[in-house]
Order: C-alpha cells, then structure tokens, then sequence
C-alpha cells in the first residue's frame, strides 16, 4: 500500500487566524458580530470556530444567534451562544455551554465555558477547560482538555488530548486517553489515526482513515475517508462516505451520501440519503423553526378520544376491566396524589405506578362497595393542544386532574393528579 503522496489539492497547512494570536488580553477596542449559526464541523477540533450568515445586532435581538466578540479589532475573545432553536448537540459542531472566554499567552490559547450566572460549566464535549498550543509558525500541535481543578481529564468520547502534525498535503491527528493509549475519532465511528485536508478558506474537505505508516487504509465496514463540501454560504450541503479507491460506500448508518438543502437563513430543509449507487433512499423534511405552525382547533374524533379515555380509567376500576386500564393509561404514567405520614406527621406526596392501576383494575371493587352503585362520572376538557390535552374529573369520590398525549395515534393519560373529594380529610 503505497504512502500518500498523490493528492493534488492545493493545500494550505491550517492556522490559527491571526485574530487568535496576540501578544496581549488588552481590549483597547472591540468588535461585536452576530451571526445565525456556526460553520458545521464533524472532522476535528482542529477545524477552527467560524461563524456564518452574519446578521444585524437589531436582526439578532428578534432570532436565534451567536455573538463573537473581538478585542483589538482581530482577536476573538468571547462567544455567546443564544443558539435556541433546538440544534442537536454534537461534540464537534456546537458549543453546548452558555459562553466561551478565550485567553491568551504567546504559545496557547485557553477556553473556558460558563453558564448564564457566569459559573464554570462542561461544553458539548463534557470538558472544563480547553488548551490549544500552537508553535512560533502558529500552527496548532496540541489540545489538551481539563477539569475544575485543572486535571487532564477525558471528553464524552474518551479523549484526553490531541496531537497533530503537519506534512506536505495534510494534518495528521493522533487522540489519546488517560492512560495515553490511541483512541478513534469518536466511540460511534472507527477512524483510528486520520489525515485532515483543508481547502484555502480553512474548511475541511477529506478526512483519511490512516494507518501507522500514513498509508489509507479502511475500517471494519469498509469507509477510508469521508469528504465534506460546503456553499458560498459556509452551510454544510454535501458529506460523502469512500473506500480506498476514493468510490463510495456505505457507512455504518447505510447510506454513501448526504446532500443537504437550506433556506436563504440557513436553517435546514432537507436532507437526502443515498446509496453507494446515488440511489435516493431516504428523505427527510425539516420544520420551518422561523415560522411555528400552530396548531388546528381539536377534531371532534380527537375530543371524542380523549372523553373515552378519561372515563374508561374510572370505568377500569369501576367494573374490573384491566385490559382497558392498559389501554387508557400510558405506561410511563405519573398518578399522585396527597398523603399523610403518620410518624412524622406531615402531607406527603404519595404515587401509583401504572402496573399497580392494572392490578387495581383486576380486584380493588370486587366486592362492588368502592363506588356507588350507579357512579357519578363527570368530565370536563380543560384544553386541548394538538398532542395534549388537560381534563378534569370529579367522581363520586375523587376530584382529578388528567394530562393526556397522543402517541402513535392514541391518546393516553401520562399524568394523573388527585385528591379525596372530601375537602375534610385535608387538615392543614
């Protein structure tokens, strides 16, 4: 297997921008920029923070956004995240913490990442503390990750540090663990030692999956490299799996490709899957989550339902039908109500879990002397919303308060909140 040293691309070895280096923290002046989102990343924290689609501080103060801050018109110091559009978390590409702070020395950069009362807190890689070193050409060689007590420590993904080395086409990246053994890239993904390329802009465009000797070499399902390609825009719209002929294959989620499609503010609104053949095998639609759709007045098949299944768990215990106590409560059911301990001698809080509610189905009125004998069962829908619903019950002996969802097509009751209808038993 030869050595890698066909790869025609024009490549730049990955610095640090010269915002990242300076001599001193002294913010004589500083820029603030908004942007929508961060540049996607899922090759290596080697890959520089980039923001994209920049915005207005007004247009910023109405959507979803991060604020970078720079001191001395080129030095990033800060980053805000006020990302609340439900992005799914990822090590590489999102922040996860509430602020970044950067400090600098003439030879490493520092990270730090607070919450929104400025206490210390774990990023999206469940790390304290981040070191970045770099050398006297500012090339990045070295991060080393830390806890509160400014231990090395490992990330989510078992990793201690990064090393990093650079040849004539490429970043070699080694990760290591505590115990300073070789990890992969992530514990779902079986890159062992890889070689980054970057284009001129400091995007990534390849990431090999190398061997001891840099040589390319493919893992257990058969994926050598994965390949990214991003718009004008900084958006992420086409990732690739290969083997080590550069064709594709499929990785292990089944699928070769991914092309992604964006609106003009860059959120997500597609994303399509395909084989090793280009052959689309899955799609996937995105909500609009600029615009929210609310929800359509309850269909009268809906109030129908919810009425059915609010009753049928009095009905259940009534007439000791437990097949019907499983259909109307959700098996994730919360049902409290208000207690006494009698040694302590104060109000409790006391449950019943959804396999007791069937076991009360099957016995607690076999006698036929829990309920009057013609029962009392009044309902009341509080509100419904879309896939929930709040009712209230009161019976002969109970006054309830009903939260159902509609699973699957199926209204259910999850949480159920009661007390006796003789206010009298209650004495504060």
């Amino acid at each position: 297997m030869k050595r890698i040293v066909d790869i025609t691309i024009c490549f730049v070895f990955l610095l640090l921008p010269l915002s990242h280096f300076s001599q001193s923290n002294n913010q004589k002046e500083t820029i603030t920029k908004y942007f929508r989102h961060l540049r996607y990343n899922h090759v290596s924290p080697h890959v520089p923070l980039k923001g994209i689609h920049e915005i207005s501080k007004e247009t910023a103060s109405k959507t979803s956004h991060y604020v970078f801050k720079y001191a001395n018109s080129n030095k990033l110091v800060e980053i805000v995240n006020y990302n609340y559009h439900g992005k799914r978390h990822h090590p590489l590409a999102t922040i996860g913490a509430h602020k970044i702070v950067f400090n600098y020395t003439d030879h490493d950069v520092t990270r730090i990442f607070l919450d929104i009362n400025g206490n210390r807190m774990t990023n999206d890689r469940a790390v304290y503390k981040e070191v970045y070193k770099f050398d006297k050409k500012k090339f990045i060689y070295a991060l080393d990750f830390y806890d509160l007590e400014d231990k090395p420590m490992e990330s989510n993904w078992n990793i201690t540090k990064y090393k990093w080395t650079k040849t004539k086409n490429m970043v070699i990246e080694h990760r290591y663990n505590l115990k300073d053994k070789l990890v992969d890239i992530s514990p779902y993904f079986e890159f062992g030692i890889t070689g980054i390329v970057y284009r001129k802009d400091g995007s990534p465009k390849i990431n090999y999956n190398l061997n001891e000797k840099l040589e390319i070499r493919e893992n257990s399902v058969g994926v050598a490299s994965y390949r990214d390609t991003y718009d004008n825009n900084g958006n992420h719209i086409t990732y690739s799996y290969h083997n080590k002929k550069g064709e594709l294959t499929l990785n292990p989620w089944g699928y070769a490709v991914a092309k992604q499609e964006f609106d003009e503010f860059g959120y997500h609104t597609m994303r399509l899957q395909y084989d090793e053949n280009n052959k689309l095998i899955k799609k996937f639609k995105y909500p609009n989550i600029r615009k929210i759709s609310v929800a359509s007045p309850a269909s009268v098949e809906d109030t129908l339902a919810i009425k059915e299944m609010s009753l049928g768990y009095l009905i259940a215990l009534q007439k000791l039908k437990p097949e019907l106590m499983k259909r109307v409560f959700h098996k994730e059911l919360a049902k409290r109500t208000i207690g006494y301990d009698r040694d302590n001698k104060k109000q409790i809080i006391r449950e019943t879990s959804y396999d007791q509610m069937v076991s009360f189905a099957e016995s607690w009125n076999q006698s036929g002397t829990k309920f009057p004998p013609k029962p009392s069962n009044n309902i009341k829908i509080l509100d419904i919303y879309d896939h929930i619903a709040t009712v209230k019950l009161f019976s002969d002996n109970w006054v309830e308060y009903l939260h159902l969802t509609k699973t699957n097509g199926q209204w259910q009751i999850i949480n159920l909140l009661w007390q006796d209808k003789n206010s009298s038993r209650y004495a504060d």
